[in-house]
């Protein structure tokens, strides 16, 4: 069975402002719901947003900020997935 983008969905998405990171629940179709680290969104000189990169290599600030906002999206995740 061959991807279909049509069928993947981002649920929630937050972002670090600072360093760029994004963290995201994506669901694809009636699969169960994950979390995914990454891409980084940084921004250009002039202000606007760059082609998304790989995370790569996390910084002591992404993971201060994943840190102060993993119970969230814990919290977020277990809603989605609903109960086992």
């Amino acid at each position: 069975m061959a991807f279909d983008a049509s069928k993947d969905k981002v649920l929630k998405k937050w972002k670090c402002e600072e360093t760029g990171l994004i963290i995201t629940i994506n669901q694809y179709g009636d699969g169960e719901p994950k979390v995914q680290i990454g891409p980084r969104i940084l921004l250009k000189k002039d202000g606007t947003e760059r082609a998304p990169a790989k995370a790569g290599r996390l910084t002591v600030e992404d993971i201060m900020w994943l840190y102060e906002t993993i119970d969230e999206i814990k919290d977020e995740l277990a809603e989605l997935a609903g109960p086992e």
